[in-house]
């Protein structure tokens, strides 16, 4: 190992030719995908809701984040009792932005009593894919069948 102006030199690796540098103060400001499922208590109304959640979705738009995808799954039965409600109202959001939209848009969530639960996933290349093609009609439930008609 051996240290050339502020970067670490690593041996090439079997073979290639490429040496590889780290730069240990450099910020790379990459856009990552997430996907973030959130609860939100049944008692509130369908305006208070829509308020919620387009408070949250411009949360993430100021904080830099591109809403890649939404989807309203509406009111649904919980598998076990959370804070006493057997019910709750899910959303999901699909966005790219940074690791710090995601902290801000978590710390909203643990503030807002409103908010049962929430799961935020960050996706790999291969989840990316499924969940366009299933916005496409290529994969899921709601598949799209192609016919072929046979010449007689």
């Amino acid at each position: 190992m051996l240290f050339v102006d502020k970067m670490l030199y690593l041996p090439p690796r079997e073979k290639s030719g490429d040496f590889l540098f780290f730069y240990p103060n450099r910020q790379i400001n990459m856009l990552t995908q997430y996907e973030t499922v959130f609860i939100l208590t049944p008692v509130l109304s369908e305006d208070d809701t829509k308020k919620a959640i387009t408070a949250y979705v411009d949360l993430l738009k100021a904080q830099g984040a591109e809403i890649v995808h939404e989807e309203h799954w509406g009111l649904k039965n919980l598998r076990y009792q959370i804070n006493k409600k057997t019910t709750g109202i899910y959303h999901l959001v699909e966005y790219k932005g940074t690791g710090k939209a995601v902290d801000t848009l978590e710390i909203a969530f643990r503030r807002d009593e409103n908010v049962l639960r929430y799961l935020t996933v960050k996706l790999d290349k291969f989840a990316v894919k499924y969940n366009d093609d299933k916005r496409a009609g290529l994969v899921g439930r709601n598949k799209k069948v192609k016919t072929q008609e046979v010449a007689q």
